[in-house]
């Protein structure tokens, strides 16, 4: 990992955000996607909503949110997350006071949310310091490429409590191999 964090260099702060829903909107419309098609889809929603709030989210008909880019299984997860913090089911104001797990399991009770969706909203929506998603295909990639001699799972626990950080690093480097900066070691 030292190889890895001295091709990559210094990584931007994280810092929680002022906008758990939206931000959490933001994942969903991520899930599956590479990061330019979840860009892409996501400005075309900001642009159409303005402010991306549960009510305005739930104001919007199933049709116009597809006709977005949104799929319909993300329509109806957008739509139940919205349901969720106008009912009070999940209340985002507090969910930074929960534990991973706690928070885990709360998103995931939703349509749609799994395990990775929660994890990259722990990243980088809560700015969680210890979490890392082995949902996360590039991330699995990215062990196997540097730790090929290893079992996976058991890499990131030896990064704690900074297995977030170990991530964005497995992340920017992927991005550089793929780029074609930086020689496969």
């Amino acid at each position: 990992m030292a190889e890895v964090t001295a091709r990559v260099g210094e990584l931007p702060v994280l810092g929680v955000t002022p906008d758990p829903f939206g931000t959490l909107v933001r994942s969903v419309t991520g899930q599956q996607l590479s990061v330019k098609a979840a860009a892409s889809i996501h400005g075309r929603l900001v642009a159409a909503l303005g402010e991306v709030t549960a009510v305005d989210i739930r104001r919007a008909a199933g049709e116009d949110l597809r006709a977005l880019g949104l799929s319909w299984a993300k329509v109806r997860t957008v739509h139940a997350l919205a349901d969720a913090a106008l009912g009070g089911q999940i209340e985002f104001a507090h969910l930074s006071r929960q534990s991973d797990e706690e928070i885990i399991a709360e998103l995931s009770a939703l349509p749609g949310i799994g395990r990775w969706t929660a994890e990259m909203f722990l990243m980088f929506g809560l700015a969680r310091p210890n979490v890392f998603s082995f949902g996360d295909l590039a991330l699995r990639q990215g062990l196997a490429r540097l730790y090929p001699a290893s079992a996976q799972a058991a890499v990131p626990p030896a990064w704690a409590p900074y297995r977030t950080l170990g991530a964005r690093y497995l992340w920017a480097d992927n991005a550089l191999h793929r780029a074609g900066g930086v020689p496969l070691p």
